[in-house]
């Protein structure tokens, strides 16, 4: 082929992608204005990214003050409330200041560690509701009421770091999908130190080099499997405090094992009172107005990416989880939903569906400025993207014309074993469509593996050993007892992960418990099976 350097990489890597040629370059134009727009106002994207260092309750030791600063551009007023002031909605009123910013000064003995806190706001709309501050890094649920609360959280001793890590020396991850919650035998919810003492020891001997942990941002409701996120930046109290996720991640550091962070920054749960929705009363501060702010499959809230508040604040998320938790690079949930309008809704069966209309061109210029801001403060740094489209280009680096991400998930894979399982004899397998689908990955694009993942685990679907061999697990998995069903459910499930893992991509995952599989499902404590625990452990 005749080189033409005026073409972007992944142009002249995919002649295919030529007639895309100017909305790619429009993509990397876009991306460097942006890109430099924030050095001109800011210094560096870093620095742009602090955003979570200005807003929130932070106590300033060279002002000996607590200062707390909240963007709620809209709202008529907005006052500080909590165990400090008896709950009362006057006694200390932010002050309104430009760029929508409310800002109250208190003495250095007025918050303590521990304390509860929220805010008051008068909304827009005549509203007046208490609201968690929207970068508050704790958030505890009341076990009587389940209500939740802001929580001052400034340990007298701090966390002391043991190990350093550099995820560049994972060159082929072999991923650990978890949940820290589930991730014990025990009918209740299990702890970050429970899973470094106990999961991460087996994890390592097993062999996998890298954790993805799941549902860590806040979410209010357990089944929602941490993907209905309240408070970004704060890390689930239900599994412990901040103090010990950072022991689970410096252990797993101490191991050799990178920590990514399931992180969600595709859509927002809809609650008011533990969320962002609706928080100055306009009905559009941090998300699309209308019915554009609404995901009506999964029913939560979508964020205004060409907002820069907004993008600001999702950009401070992403550092925040680097440098506080030391995480080692981030899994994110549901890109295509933010790749398009329609949120992936509809079939992609040319080039010009990644390119046309239907492209959110604020939601990829903030996947490349995130991806961008990653590699700068952790280079090395694992980055997986959860892609159903397809997309071209979205694991190359920005300076080829890519979207930034270093993998992505191959979700085809267990989707047609799955198919293979429910509809087709095994000896009318088609092996020639089983080999496209396991290599159909594009070219130069890393490619995470799976057989399985929690998806395949839910309620409504069922593990592949289970789908194999359903209840006579229950009667013949006894070494001496060779039951024809046994045989070849054991069989095939070995030759499903050969397969995958030798010829699917260049990393591997497996959510936790499917080095064999589940016995059955797994169903979270729900009104509709008495809020129990048996299937979440």
């Amino acid at each position: 082929m005749e080189e033409k350097p005026n073409l972007p990489v992944i142009v002249q890597n995919d002649p295919w992608l030529e007639p895309q040629t100017e909305a790619i370059l429009h993509r990397t134009r876009r991306f460097g204005e942006a890109l430099a727009e924030i050095r001109e106002k800011s210094g560096s994207l870093l620095a742009y990214a602090g955003g979570h260092r200005f807003s929130g309750i932070h106590f300033k030791p060279a002002d000996k003050q607590w200062l707390v600063r909240e963007w709620a551009p809209e709202a008529k007023a907005v006052s500080l409330i909590g165990d400090f002031n008896n709950w009362d909605r006057e006694a200390n009123p932010l002050e309104r200041k430009d760029g929508g910013i409310w800002e109250l000064k208190l003495a250095p003995d007025a918050l303590a560690h521990g304390e509860k806190v929220k805010l008051h706001i008068h909304g827009a709309d005549d509203s007046r509701r208490d609201r968690l501050p929207a970068t508050i890094t704790r958030a505890v649920q009341d076990p009587a009421t389940h209500d939740y609360s802001g929580q001052i959280w400034s340990p007298p001793e701090p966390y002391v770091w043991k190990n350093n890590f550099d995820p560049s020396v994972i060159k082929a991850p072999f991923i650990y999908e978890s949940h820290t919650g589930m991730a014990g035998e025990e009918p209740r919810a299990h702890t970050y130190r429970e899973f470094a003492d106990n999961i991460l020891p087996r994890v390592h001997k097993a062999g996998y080099n890298t954790v993805q942990l799941m549902a860590v941002q806040e979410h209010p409701y357990y089944g929602s499997f941490g993907y209905h996120v309240s408070s970004f930046f704060a890390a689930c109290s239900r599994f412990g405090t901040p103090e010990d996720l950072k022991y689970l991640v410096d252990t797993a550091h101490g191991m050799g094992i990178a920590m990514i962070l399931d992180v969600v920054h595709s859509h927002a749960v809809k609650n008011m009172s533990e969320g962002l929705n609706d928080f100055d009363g306009s009905g559009h501060q941090y998300f699309h107005a209308g019915e554009k702010g609404d995901h009506p499959q999964w029913d939560s809230k979508c964020f205004d990416y060409g907002r820069p508040e907004v993008k600001q604040f999702l950009l401070s998320n992403v550092r925040y989880w680097l440098e506080e938790y030391r995480f080692d690079g981030f899994r994110f949930d549901g890109i295509t939903s933010m790749l398009y309008h329609s949120h992936g809704n509809r079939a992609f069966g040319s080039y010009d569906d990644y390119f046309g209309d239907d492209a959110d061109e604020e939601a990829i210029l903030y996947l490349k400025l995130a991806n961008e801001l990653i590699s700068e403060i952790k280079p090395g740094a694992i980055v997986v993207a959860e892609d159903m489209s397809g997309m071209p280009g979205l694991c190359r680096p920005n300076s080829e014309g890519g979207i930034g991400f270093t993998h992505r998930l191959a979700m085809g894979i267990p989707d047609h074993w799955i198919k293979l399982l429910k509809h087709s004899r095994d000896e009318d397998w088609n092996l020639d469509e089983l080999w496209d689908t396991i290599t159909n990955r594009r070219h130069g694009e890393a490619t995470i593996a799976y057989a399985e993942s929690h998806d395949q685990a839910l309620v409504g679907d069922k593990t592949l050993a289970f789908r194999l061999m359903d209840k006579e697990m229950y009667w013949h998995m006894d070494k001496d007892d060779k039951h024809p069903v046994i045989e070849r459910g054991i069989a095939l499930h070995k030759i499903i992960r050969l397969l995958t893992l030798a010829f699917g991509g260049e990393g591997w995952l497996s959510f936790m418990g499917n080095e064999f599989g589940h016995p059955e499902w797994l169903d979270f404590p729900r009104e509709g099976n008495g809020w129990s625990y048996h299937y979440c452990r």
